[in-house]
């Protein structure tokens, strides 16, 4: 973040606290014979500050003797490079060490760094004198494996590793699944309500550059069997979320409420693959819901915080489920979508006549409801205007689904007409019921 002197204060509160801690020694070193750092002054003259800054700690004192290049002689320094070869790997003379002792050898895995006196007397015009900190690296391959960055609960490798308040690192998606069910966290059992009322479940992104620069091959793959899952969850014919409720229609809303697990994972996923899209099927006994829906598509999410969420969507395709499944706890179906029977001439011409004559009949019924039916319309909105080509849509004009959608009809009567391909058939249905209902208000006036 280009912050040296933040960042040299926080490593001297390490040394403070652990006057051998590599790390920060090593981070200082970086940051002191840095050239492009932002500090003031030489080597030298930021090495007197720093030790008058720590002057009586343990950490002031290791900070100095470890700017000095002169204060050892260099067969200790030769034996203590020797040391630091041998922690780190063995069988490696070459690997790179982080101790500060070895940055003092002259020559270490191919950088090199000039004595104290050798930078006062006009190094900075060599530029062999110092390379990048971060060309001298350790080798974190013998120290770490892959089963030490695994999720606890997918255990898998992190992806998305997030760190909640606690101190326990999870996969994003799993945590999330994880608090659909309980704010607590999965290990210690620490209540993370604070945490899911936030709704930021920020990277951490210091584990997952620690993945890139020691695991860079696990990391890719795992990476790509996430890709794999999302390429399949967008899918939208082949197991597709199917959300158990109530009927919808084509352009037609239909808000809803999520408060379930299993459907607030399904509507994350839904906006994870980018497609917003899912099914919409009304319970029927013996099937666990009908063989006809609708696919909705999200418009808008609110999350509440305490993960519950309120969904605004909108009809956009009629289905047949071919066979139901089940994902994470769930139905999913296999599907195929229906299209309504296209006519040409005479049956066209017949059709239009047809389509005008009951449009008139529900703008009468639209006008001329009583009070309960007013109320229904105010919830599902005025009625939609006539659509020029009535075959446009492979569903048919949006109006006749708003009239099937606020009609007092049983839901299987209001399922078969919505099954039924035929433009024609709906159209004279729907006129059937209309002549009914006006003919019965006629009476009662």
């Amino acid at each position: 973040m280009g912050k040296q002197s933040e960042a040299l204060l926080q490593f001297q509160h390490c040394l403070t606290l652990n006057s051998n801690f590599h790390a920060a020694q090593c981070e200082i070193k970086r940051i002191l014979t840095n050239d492009a750092s932002p500090l003031p002054g030489t080597v030298v003259e930021l090495k007197s500050d720093v030790s008058q800054n720590l002057k009586g700690s343990n950490s002031g004192k290791e900070l100095t003797s470890f700017v000095s290049f002169e204060e050892e002689s260099l067969q200790d320094l030769k034996k203590k490079r020797e040391i630091c070869l041998e922690e780190l790997d063995p069988d490696d003379n070459q690997a790179a060490c982080a101790t500060p002792e070895c940055l003092k050898k002259k020559s270490i895995t191919g950088f090199s760094v000039k004595k104290e006196g050798d930078l006062e007397e006009g190094a900075s015009t060599d530029t062999t004198r110092v390379k990048s900190i971060r060309d001298c690296q350790p080798d974190f391959g013998g120290l770490l494996s892959t089963s030490d960055l695994e999720c606890s609960l997918c255990i898998r490798l992190f992806f998305e590793p997030v760190t909640t308040p606690c101190g326990h690192t999870f996969c994003k998606e799993c945590v999330e699944r994880c608090l659909d069910h309980r704010p607590n966290c999965p290990l210690c059992k620490q209540s993370l309500r604070e945490y899911l009322r936030a709704g930021k479940y920020n990277i951490t992104v210091l584990l997952e550059e620690l993945m890139k620069a020691v695991f860079p091959s696990q990391l890719a793959e795992r990476k790509l069997i996430h890709q794999a899952e999302m390429a399949e969850l967008s899918n939208l014919t082949k197991n597709i979320p199917i959300f158990v409720c109530t009927m919808s229609f084509p352009g037609i809303v239909c808000p809803l409420h999520v408060f379930e697990p299993r459907y607030r994972l399904m509507m994350r996923r839904c906006q994870d693959t980018g497609t917003k899209m899912f099914g919409m099927c009304m319970y029927e006994h013996g099937k666990s819901f009908a063989d006809y829906g609708c696919m909705l598509e999200i418009q808008k999410i609110v999350f509440l915080p305490d993960g519950r969420s309120l969904v605004d969507t909108i009809g956009k395709r009629r289905f047949r489920v071919l066979r139901r499944g089940h994902r994470d706890g769930y139905n999913t179906a296999d599907i195929e979508y229906l299209e309504d029977e296209k006519v040409e001439g005479q049956e066209l011409a017949e059709l239009q006549s047809l389509h005008d004559y009951t449009y008139q009949l529900t703008q009468r019924f639209y006008e001329d409801g009583d009070a309960t039916s007013r109320r229904l319309l105010m919830h599902h909105g005025p009625l939609p205007e006539k659509e020029e080509d009535i075959q446009a849509s492979p569903d048919g004009p949006v109006w006749c689904w708003w009239l099937i959608s606020i009609l007092p009809l049983d839901l299987t009567r209001k399922l078969t007409i919505f099954s039924d391909t035929s433009l024609k058939a709906r159209l004279t249905q729907l006129k059937h019921i209309l002549n009914v209902i006006v003919e019965s208000r006629d009476y009662s006036s």
